[in-house]
């Protein structure tokens, strides 16, 4: 399948005033100089997918201003609503602008899903559709008859929520067509579920956020403090003194490092979830739940998920200690 990507980004962002007077919503920043677009583009880059359209409308101009009609190795183009038509009216203008399978992104989400994976699954005649995790918004009380036995803050509940990024083969574009305006996820989707042309995708492990109000910028700016997204997943930094350092690393399924060395850091790295293997020049070590390997300086080896891998790295201090000697990615 040749798929292109979609950003649906036009929306007002009432809820985020006055922060998007003069700003779009997916131009908010994370983290200082790295937006949600920022990040949504690396998902579709690191999925091999290099034609994105934003179907913009509102401050559309700003996008445009700092993307232009290509930016990081991505072709971008621009469907620009006139007026608010819901994201039916977006995607008729991208459904009349290309014939390819779309890959479509909600312009507010914010998650570190493995969009690579979800492709994988994809088949010509359904549509796939992410869900998402529900957490409860408030704390709730574990009860036994009258007595309260214990609490919980704000626990992930038995149930899943759209989760605003979706895979709609060209076949079943037909569904659309009956539409002009209105909420695709109200008018549409529901019909192509009665039809049995609707699966999931969950990966109920990572983290995901829509950004609809300052509470919610608040969650995912903390999320980023410290946090650096990676083409394979991301670094976290959570403890940095004169004497040692402790990372988060996350690495996506399928996914790997560079291969490179580190000069002076002596790292031992702690598996806290997943499964995967370190490659040395002459050897592998497979990476298991609370397993752990320690990593001399000067040592090459390159780091390699098969599942998603969540890794607590524990080395000397030296954060910016790293010589990348093969990369797959493009870096520079």
């Amino acid at each position: 399948m040749d798929y292109i990507g979609a950003i649906l980004c036009g929306g007002y962002g009432t809820r985020l005033r006055p922060l998007t007077q003069e700003t779009p919503k997916p131009l908010i920043e994370l983290r200082e100089g790295y937006t949600i677009l920022d990040k949504q583009l690396l998902h579709f880059k690191t999925a091999g997918i290099t034609h994105i359209y934003m179907l913009a409308g509102y401050l559309h101009e700003k996008i445009h201003e700092r993307y232009s009609k290509s930016w990081d190795g991505l072709t971008i183009e621009y469907l620009i609503e006139e007026k608010p038509g819901g994201t039916l009216y977006a995607l008729n203008n991208l459904f009349q602008a290309t014939e390819k399978d779309a890959i479509i992104m909600n312009g507010d989400i914010v998650t570190d899903i493995n969009l690579k994976e979800m492709v994988n699954h994809c088949t010509e005649h359904e549509m796939f559709m992410y869900v998402a995790p529900l957490v409860s918004p408030f704390g709730v009380v574990e009860l036994s008859d009258s007595r309260v036995i214990s609490f919980k803050e704000k626990p992930i509940l038995p149930h899943h929520i759209n989760g605003g990024i979706y895979v709609i083969p060209f076949s079943l574009r037909r569904y659309f067509a009956h539409y002009k305006e209105g909420d695709a996820e109200k008018l549409v989707f529901p019909s192509i579920a009665r039809a049995g042309a609707l699966r999931c995708y969950k990966e109920d492990d990572v983290f995901w956020h829509s950004v609809d109000s300052i509470k919610d910028l608040e969650t995912v700016q903390s999320e980023y403090h410290n946090k650096t997204d990676k083409p394979w997943g991301y670094e976290k930094i959570i403890v940095l003194t004169d004497k040692y350092l402790t990372k988060e690393l996350y690495i996506k399924k399928g996914e790997s490092t560079s291969l490179h060395y580190h000069e002076k850091k002596d790292e031992t790295l702690h598996v806290y979830r997943g499964e995967g293997y370190v490659e040395f020049s002459d050897h592998q070590v497979v990476l298991r739940k609370n397993e752990t390997v320690r990593i001399e300086p000067n040592t090459l080896h390159s780091i390699h998920a098969i599942e998603n891998l969540v890794l607590n790295e524990y080395s000397t201090p030296h954060p910016e200690d790293t010589v990348r000697t093969r990369d797959t990615y493009g870096r520079t």
